[in-house]
């Protein structure tokens, strides 16, 4: 079994990716429902909330936990990495995506990339030591959008969502960009809105490179799961507790394969 770790409902997105390229494993899906948003949080409270969860996968003997969330990973990564035995796969912002896929200029001069996260990852040193290797920060902009997770977990995908999107990018010079890296798992259910407000731009996130990191760890260790499975069993437990509306956690499934 694999742990999925996210502070909300926003790691769903990164399931789905998993299970579209890992179809034979069994998932257990750990959402900090009674936490989220982890961006008005302390470090310390945002470490005392991962060992929670993190305790809960190992008492159930996952072989492998996927951080979903951008913000978790910027805080305890590190600590996880060095402390546990099992692999700790970790999402984090697609700029290295961004600037292989996007090269168009403007005036000579390559367009910026826009970094939409949480606070705690825009300002984090993980993620200034990613664009430093990538010698991205004369091309990466930074903008928060905290208020997308609680829309998202609110199942607010509409108008309210639409017009603080719009009222954000209205504070940048849009055309000097040629791309959109979402940063938190939680904002690829607003890809669409993302499309309609700003259709010049390309937009990426850190799913599908997750996901594929996942396999080749997994099969580089031999831990893949080689038995055909008909259906991915899901077990979906929300702060440490099985959850009691399980027909929450379908419906977001069902939006993420109509995004896809």
């Amino acid at each position: 079994m694999i742990g999925v770790f996210d502070s909300g409902i926003g790691g769903l997105t990164l399931l789905h990716e998993i299970i579209r390229q890992l179809p034979n494993e069994q998932y257990c899906y750990y959402a900090d429902t009674e936490n989220v948003p982890y961006s008005t949080k302390t470090e310390e409270q945002i470490k005392e909330y991962v060992d929670k969860a993190v305790n809960y996968f190992l008492e159930i003997g996952v072989k492998a936990i996927v951080l979903a969330c951008n913000t978790a990973t910027n805080v305890c990564v590190e600590d996880l990495r060095t402390r546990l035995s099992i692999p700790i796969i970790a999402i984090q912002p697609a700029v290295k995506v961004a600037i292989d896929n996007d090269t168009r200029e403007l005036d000579g001069k390559r367009k910026h990339i826009l970094v939409c996260a949480t606070p705690i990852t825009l300002r984090s040193a993980r993620f200034q030591r990613l664009l430093d290797s990538l010698d991205a920060n004369n091309i990466v902009e930074r903008m928060a959008l905290p208020e997308l997770v609680r829309l998202a977990e609110k199942e607010d995908f509409g108008i309210d969502a639409e017009n603080y999107i719009l009222e954000t990018l209205k504070q940048i010079d849009i055309q000097k960009f040629g791309s959109i890296v979402l940063g938190c798992t939680h904002f690829t259910y607003f890809e669409p809105i993302f499309y309609k407000l700003a259709p010049q731009l390309s937009i990426f996130d850190g799913n599908e490179g997750t996901a594929r990191h996942l396999k080749n760890i997994l099969n580089k260790l031999h831990l893949l799961e080689s038995k055909r499975s008909q259906t991915p069993q899901i077990v979906f437990i929300e702060s440490g507790k099985p959850t009691q509306n399980i027909q929450r956690f379908e419906r977001y499934m069902e939006k993420i394969e109509k995004l896809t």
